[in-house]
């Protein structure tokens, strides 16, 4: 039998038509969910503060730190609290329903094993903003406030620094060009729980209740109200319960400060990064990252796919390693405040799943994004035998004393953008 090979013109062509044809194909049909709920869950620790303080496990002990984020001590649970750094457990929950845009109040059943009876969301009166689409799942960008005076950037776990750091901006004489690139930051946090009217909240005035210390997530949950399609209900596993606080230890090391965890069974990865002031109005910033990201934007929830990513670039530290070296010589004198993050399984639920074949439109009934982080935040340098809490820094409890060195509030507003 004789093989005839066709021209190469020809067999140009031929791909070139079945390309076309692939590329010819018409993109899924994708309308956003009839109801859409979101789930942040939050675990705060460090500064000292034990996780089991009256109030649960959640309240907010640390009043005098609160009050360096412009919030006073809360007595009951209120919503936001999966972004407020108050030290315990917390659960942010926001509903949706194209169904009801005016929707003012919802239920939510629970697990026994979480909060019994179910959860009382109500929609809030007054907000601040535009509310997010369902389904809108854009990278959210936070605006940060950049200090004056210079910004040396250190990188990299290890004993001493690397040669070639910091890198080094000088706000008075940096083109926005060079701002933006030294400013440049990994981030692929999405839109999570929000504030906004028609669209039930919890924690809410009809229901302040902690969240127990031991409480869990874990079984199935389900939504209802006026507008809200039957059937909304899922269950969550332990990927998606609510992480033990991060019991970070610090140590001494020739100069350098070892930094000492136990591994989290649930977390994808960690993140960390330090923050502290020099003289001469320099700020120091320190990241644990294997590239010279200056971290702002990893301080948050995160997609998995993203995670993924950046442990594969090494920007992120695997979930298996328990330590890290702050090199000698970052730096001097007391007030760098440094945190950590646990980045936690996220899981995307639709009813129902999307299809496979893209020919067939997608409306789902209704969808839940699930969101969960452990983050603890202290004073770097502060030793702490393993298995004792660190003691609250002098700088969180003391009046602020009369000098020009920036404060640990000042240090705050930088790293936060508030």
């Amino acid at each position: 039998m004789t093989v005839r090979r066709l021209p190469l013109c020809v067999a140009a062509a031929a791909l070139g038509s079945l390309g076309a044809a692939v590329w010819a194909q018409p993109a899924q049909v994708v309308k956003p969910p009839v109801a859409q709920a979101w789930i942040d869950v939050a675990t705060f620790g460090g500064m000292g503060m034990p996780m089991g303080m009256p109030g649960g496990g959640g309240g907010n002990p640390m009043a005098a730190l609160g009050s360096l984020f412009g919030r006073g001590g809360a007595a009951a649970n209120h919503f936001g609290q999966t972004q407020a750094m108050s030290p315990g457990r917390w659960v942010d929950v926001t509903l949706t329903t194209r169904n009801n845009p005016q929707l003012a109040e919802a239920e939510q059943s629970v697990p026994a094993g979480f909060l019994s009876p179910a959860l009382k969301l109500q929609s809030p009166k007054e907000t601040r903003g535009t509310a997010p689409d369902p389904g809108d799942e854009r990278a959210t960008e936070p605006d940060y406030e950049r200090p004056k005076g210079k910004l040396l950037l250190y990188w990299g776990c290890g004993e001493a620094v690397l040669a070639g750091q910091p890198r080094v901006v000088d706000f008075a004489t940096a083109t926005p060009a060079e701002l933006g690139r030294f400013f440049q930051s990994r981030r692929a946090t999405q839109r999570g729980t929000h504030a906004a009217a028609g669209r039930p909240v919890w924690p809410s005035v009809a229901d302040t209740r902690i969240v127990p210390e031991q409480a869990s997530l874990v079984g199935e949950h389900a939504f209802s109200g006026q507008g809200v399609p039957e059937g909304f209900r899922f269950q969550l596993g332990a990927a998606q319960d609510l992480m033990p606080p991060i019991a970070l230890k610090q140590t001494d090391a020739a100069g350098s400060t070892l930094l000492e965890w136990q591994a989290l069974p649930q977390a994808r990865a960690y993140f960390i990064s330090a923050m502290g002031m020099r003289e001469n109005n320099e700020m120091v910033v320190w990241t644990s990252s294997e590239q010279p990201d200056i971290g702002f934007g990893l301080l948050d929830y995160q997609t998995n796919p993203a995670v993924d990513r950046w442990l594969k670039e090494q920007v992120l530290l695997t979930p298996q390693t328990t330590r890290c070296a702050v090199p000698q010589g970052v730096f001097s004198g007391e007030g760098a405040m440094l945190r950590m993050i646990a980045y936690g399984n996220e899981l995307n639920l639709a009813q129902p799943p999307r299809p496979t074949d893209a020919r067939v439109p997608w409306e789902p009934v209704w969808a839940a994004k699930v969101r969960v982080k452990s983050v603890t935040m202290a004073m770097l340098g502060m030793e702490t035998p393993e298995g004792a809490p660190a003691e609250t820094p002098a700088a969180a409890t003391e009046p602020a004393r009369e000098e020009k060195k920036p404060g640990v509030k000042d240090l705050l507003k930088g790293i936060f953008g508030r």
